[in-house]
């Protein structure tokens, strides 16, 4: 029996590895080459190639996929894990690894709820950053010299920007064309926004003083590359104020939250970013006309008053003339107060003179003469007595010192006794044994040692030992 069982199989075609793969890769390809396949992502992995691998599954089964480089740039949305979406491809198999797969040649999210409720968790978690918070908008430049725009060149939209700034305020527009859709939206309006901001100023290109992010209107996942975490990221971290126009008035994006200004529209964003200038123009003629109204009315009420103040003063010619009679009044009067002067003076002199004689000047020497001569012996008389009566009372303050000096004394027999620093030892007590002495005579000085205690000292330690009470005995 095991031998028939052998030969039966021994009928059986051979295969290789190889070739039953490719058989089975034909048999899938055949029998699955367009199917739908609606699950959630899981494990989505972005290659350096630019393909996207990733893992769709339900409840109770998983299956791999791969979308090639060409189809993920064309997406109008970003996938992400979580996402729940419809697949469009083929079955196919890996020999390589003895798996299959689908070939993702469509990809669409399973409903606008998905993207909703994606969108709206985003939304929450950007908003518990603090990036939607009031405090962080900035104030929009009033009269910006550079606006920066970041938006495709090819639309509609640049042309309707450009032509609104025309009309209203004619500006130097800096354009940093990028995708407004697909799976390189994203990335490339977030490098545009933080282009514009690492502008220093310094090079060729200035720095704008406005950045305007604008799209046209589209559907959710049309507009989905402005609801990208890192393009809302990137638009709070601008330094340059940021104006939101992506859409219809009705489409809001979570760019518009982060911006400083969100505007309904493209040209709505340009009329925000610049005042109309017609009407500056207006305006400042207006103040002009304003100015010059004002000047000619002051002028006017200052000329009018200058011409009150006029009436109430006097006719200068008038005033000059009568300062210049009485001026001449006053020369006149000089004149003849001078005159008068000089006659007076001239009398008074020509008095004096005729009491000037020779013999009266004599007179008046001789007799200033004997007066001083007068004066001169009363003046030797008081100095010598004077001087009789001072080296009387110097003699006698002398004898009298001599009487009281104290080297009569030591000539009576006396001696002064000085220790060895030459101070004076003025009592017994001081005297002390051995303790070396000087002893000044009236013709010199002798040196000696005490030899023992004073009769004083004894006497002290005398009266210190009888003060000492007496303890008795104790037993």
């Amino acid at each position: 029996m095991s031998d028939s069982f052998s030969s039966g199989f021994s009928n059986i075609h051979e295969f290789t590895v190889s070739e039953l793969s490719g058989a089975l890769k034909r048999t899938v390809e055949d029998q699955f080459g367009h199917v739908r396949v609606r699950a959630e992502i899981s494990g989505l992995k972005r290659a350096a190639s630019g393909h996207v691998y990733l893992a769709l599954k339900d409840e109770k089964a998983v299956l791999d996929g791969v979308m090639w480089r060409g189809t993920a740039q064309k997406l109008s949305f970003r996938p992400e894990d979580g996402l729940e979406v419809i697949c469009t491809g083929k079955l196919t198999t890996y020999p390589g690894r003895s798996k299959y797969q689908i070939v993702i040649a469509a990809m669409e999210p399973a409903g606008v709820g998905a993207l909703m409720a994606l969108l709206e968790e985003r939304k929450r978690k950007l908003a518990a950053e603090g990036l939607f918070a009031p405090e962080r908008k900035k104030v929009l430049p009033y009269l910006p010299g550079v606006i920066g725009v970041v938006t495709s060149p090819t639309g509609a939209v640049i042309r309707d920007v450009l032509h609104r700034l025309r009309d209203r305020f004619p500006s130097h527009v800096l354009l940093w064309p990028v995708l407004v859709q697909g799976e390189t939206a994203a990335a490339q309006i977030a490098d545009a926004i933080r282009g514009f901001n690492a502008i220093d100023g310094e090079s060729d290109i200035p720095r704008p003083d406005i950045l305007i992010v604008a799209r046209g209107g589209g559907s959710l996942e049309d507009l989905w590359a402005f609801n990208e975490e890192e393009v809302v990221r990137a638009a709070s971290e601008s330094e340059i104020p940021l104006i939101s126009a992506v859409g219809h008035e009705t489409d809001t994006t979570l760019i518009d939250y982060v911006s400083d200004r969100r505007a309904p529209t493209p040209t709505a964003a340009a009329e925000m970013a610049v005042p109309v200038r017609s009407e500056l123009l207006a305006y400042v003629d207006d103040l002009d006309r304003r100015t010059r109204r004002g000047l000619s009315r002051s002028i006017q009420e200052k000329r009018d008053r200058l011409n009150g103040f006029a009436r109430g003063l006097r006719d200068p010619k008038s005033m000059l003339a009568e300062k210049v009679q009485h001026l001449d009044h006053l020369e006149s009067r000089l004149r003849q107060a001078v005159n008068t002067m000089v006659s007076l003076k001239q009398q008074k002199y020509a008095a004096a003179s005729s009491q000037l004689r020779p013999d009266m000047l004599t007179r008046r020497f001789d007799q200033y003469g004997e007066r001083i001569t007068n004066y001169e012996g009363r003046m030797k008389r008081a100095v010598t007595v004077s001087t009789d009566r001072s080296a009387q009372r110097l003699q006698s303050s002398t004898r009298m010192l001599e009487s009281l000096s104290f080297k009569k004394v030591l000539a009576r027999g006396y001696s002064i006794v000085k220790d060895d620093k030459g101070k004076v030892v003025s009592s017994a007590e001081q005297a002390t044994a051995g303790k070396n002495v000087a002893l000044q005579f009236a013709d010199g000085e002798a040196s000696a040692v005490i030899a023992g205690g004073t009769k004083l000292a004894e006497k002290k330690k005398k009266q210190e030992s009888n003060s000492t009470p007496d303890q008795g005995q104790l037993l």
